[in-house]
């Protein structure tokens, strides 16, 4: 069931959604943080629904405030989703007219979940300072993507350099399943590693915060080639002993070479937005390893002039 609460306010959203907290035995009771996302009415529909799946794993209440005519009169479209109709969260969908689009934490502060962990989410074009955005200061994780900005390198290096713990950005998640195969592969005797290769697409974020996470933990230099895709289709570490490669050229199942040992095909499907968000909901603590990566790419990208 869905509820449609019209040129509404904040008081009557709350009263509505208790009416449909009682008539569903408490529900809220349930939920274990506040997601608000910030997004527009293009894509707004994915956002929802990739958080829908997510809150399978952390039921939440989803707050999406959708910007609309920033030039028209001051007013707030409601769409409650009640719990059972998204996930066994709660789903309040705002259209935000007028100056209100300007200042949406004074619109989503009455509705978020009491005592409960606040995390924010961009899934399009974020804030470049996520810390001091009005809706990020209410959010313990703000949660950005370089990827759909216009120029995703120069959005995450400038996102970097006002970084503040618990910002994190999904290029850095995508990037999960292919530093655990390659910590589990060097977790195996293959020599001491004296370089590195990461190759990607053209204007791939999680291409250079993988390299930056390597330079960091390995202190090698390492290249950033350019393929054709889809997204980031090489880690080739070479050592003393042979080359360490990790393969992967149609987005799905990769390649794991070693020296000595024959090779191994895994599982290395590309990672939709709902899995990296998922991920992201489980740590409400600021990513350390993350923040070491980005000061790294944020290091290399200065040295190197990038514009």
């Amino acid at each position: 069931m869905t509820l449609y609460l019209p040129n509404t306010t904040t008081a009557a959203i709350t009263e509505a959604l208790m009416a449909e907290r009682h008539s569903v035995g408490g529900g809220a009771m349930n939920m274990v943080l506040t997601l608000v996302i910030v997004t527009d009415e293009a894509d707004h529909y994915d956002a929802v629904r990739a958080a829908t799946e997510a809150g399978h794993e952390h039921p939440s209440r989803v707050v999406a405030l959708i910007r609309r005519d920033p030039r028209a009169e001051p007013a707030i479209d409601a769409e409650i989703r009640r719990p059972g109709t998204s996930g066994p969260g709660e789903a309040v969908l705002l259209r935000l007219y007028g100056p209100l689009g300007e200042h949406p934490d004074s619109v989503v502060t009455p509705l978020l979940v009491p005592d409960a962990p606040v995390v924010a989410w961009w899934p399009g074009v974020g804030p470049t300072d996520p810390g001091s955005d009005p809706v990020g200061r209410l959010a313990q994780r703000r949660i950005t993507d370089a990827l759909r900005a216009p120029d995703p390198l120069r959005d995450l290096q400038e996102r970097i350099e006002h970084y503040t713990p618990g910002d994190t950005d999904l290029s850095w998640t995508r990037l999960t399943p292919w530093r655990s195969l390659l910590a589990s592969a060097m977790d195996q005797p293959c020599g001491w590693v004296t370089s590195a290769t990461v190759t990607a697409e053209e204007h791939y974020p999680s291409a250079d915060l993988m390299a930056a996470w390597l330079t960091d933990r390995l202190a090698v230099t390492v290249e950033r080639a350019v393929s054709d895709g889809p997204g980031l289709t090489e880690v080739r570490l070479t050592t003393d002993h042979g080359d360490v490669a990790l393969t992967r050229v149609d987005g799905r199942v990769a390649t794991l070479s070693r020296p000595g040992q024959p090779d191994q095909t895994v599982a290395l499907e590309r990672r939709g937005a709902a899995m990296a968000l998922a991920e992201e909901l489980r740590r409400l603590d600021a990513d350390e390893t993350y923040a070491s990566a980005a000061r790294q790419l944020g290091s290399s990208l200065a040295g190197s002039g990038a514009q």
